[in-house]
């Protein structure tokens, strides 16, 4: 296998060593053989794809490897949203995804087309509900959740709240968003349907309808922990607790978060250890591609703290 080490300023450990005044007694053997280093450039960079929330994921990654600026590789990360990046890993051109969990199509697709993927979690989200900060309510049981967007409960007094009727908003049926809530809270529930108004096909878009909808505190929605938390998406919003458990990043590793989804990487399987994906794919993996995942504010599959 190749081993590969990769210089990235921003995550390297400065370790302090005191040597001792006494010479040795015998000679030092010679140094052992360095590991031959890969050095991506832009040529040989791999092609990635996700997730609109990995996209500044994405960015990191390609701005530590190849030394430039975000600005500078923001030509690399264009990606396609969570269903089409999986469409583009098996028909091409992309070649690695940083990406939410597919639709149940994909797996669909995937298996019609004979297409194999080497797939492994490199960090977990919660999905949560935001409402307008103006809201008294600050906790949803499960059940109130679902009897919301089943249409059962349409008004916020019947939770605790204000003489209101509830404007829930959803997302589109291929965001990677609407794949885990119909996963992780509905389950066998049939989902209301919305109308047209309701629905948004961009996370932002969904977040600015429930800040603002109507200049009222009458709108429910959702999105991924780390798009509102981290990237401040939520500012004049406020993310609801779920049966008592307010998501965070030790919530949410811990699993005391209750609706829980994993972010994951992939390449095509079968690739020789030396394909530059390959290398990528490993180091987003490791220790030191775990510590910048931290740092950018995903809650990493490996405790690694918080990435510094």
């Amino acid at each position: 296998m190749k081993y590969t080490r990769f210089l990235a300023p921003l995550l390297a450990l400065c370790l302090l060593t005191a040597c001792g005044s006494q010479p040795p007694e015998t000679p030092a053997p010679p140094p052992e053989p360095q590991p031959e280093q890969f050095v991506f450039t832009r040529e040989n960079f791999p092609r990635l794809n996700g997730s609109t929330s990995t996209v500044p994921l994405g960015q990191a990654i390609a701005s530590v490897l190849l030394g430039e600026s975000r600005e500078e590789v923001s030509d690399l990360i264009q990606f396609s949203k969570t269903t089409q990046s999986y469409r583009e890993l098996m028909w091409g051109p992309a070649e690695l995804l940083i990406a939410a969990e597919p639709a149940e199509v994909i797996w669909q697709e995937k298996e019609e087309s004979g297409f194999e993927w080497e797939m492994e979690p490199f960090a977990v989200d919660g999905l949560v509900f935001i409402v307008n900060a103006d809201n008294p309510v600050d906790n949803l049981t499960t059940e109130q959740v679902q009897k919301i967007y089943t249409g059962e409960i349409t008004n916020w007094s019947e939770v605790g709240g204000d003489d209101l009727p509830i404007v829930p908003f959803q997302r589109n049926a291929e965001a990677g968003s609407q794949t885990a809530m119909l996963k992780l809270v509905m389950g066998d529930l049939p989902m209301m349907e919305a109308p047209a108004d309701y629905v948004r096909g961009e996370m932002g878009d969904l977040i600015e309808a429930v800040a603002a909808f109507d200049g009222s505190a009458n709108a429910i929605g959702y999105t991924v922990y780390y798009y509102a938390n981290d990237m401040k998406m939520a500012e004049g919003l406020k993310i609801l607790s779920i049966d008592g458990v307010e998501p965070c990043d030790e919530t949410i590793r811990s699993g005391d978060y209750p609706f829980l989804n994993n972010y994951y990487v992939l390449t095509a399987a079968g690739l020789a250890d030396d394909a530059p994906a390959k290398i990528l794919y490993d180091w987003i993996l490791s220790e030191e591609g775990q510590r910048l995942v931290a740092h950018e504010g995903y809650v990493s599959v490996l405790d690694v703290g918080d990435g510094t």
